[in-house]
């Protein structure tokens, strides 16, 4: 028979766990909110716009990138990326 047996629960690892899979979480859907307006700009934008978009999808994946690391406030660098590309988006294609 076995002489040792498992712990029943390690609850601090649980919410180390936890915790992480929600920042990332947040990190990614604003990223992906993000992706969106930029798809935007893409392809319903003119010279400008594309330009602005390209731009802001690689300050997106940079923000995402940052976020990761940031813990519990990850998702603010991707938030400012998305308000500047919402902005954006607004003045170049309206």
């Amino acid at each position: 028979m076995s002489d040792q047996t498992s712990p029943a629960m390690d609850y601090a690892e649980h919410e180390r766990t936890y915790t992480g899979f929600l920042n990332f979480s947040k990190v990614a859907i604003v990223a992906a909110i993000n992706v969106m307006i930029c798809l935007l700009l893409l392809t319903f934008g003119g010279g400008g716009a594309a330009f602005f978009g390209t731009v802001l999808m690689i300050a997106t994946l940079i923000a995402a990138g940052v976020g990761l690391f940031a813990g519990a406030n990850g998702w603010v660098p991707s938030a400012v990326i998305t308000l500047v590309s919402g902005l954006l988006a607004i003045i170049t294609l309206a």
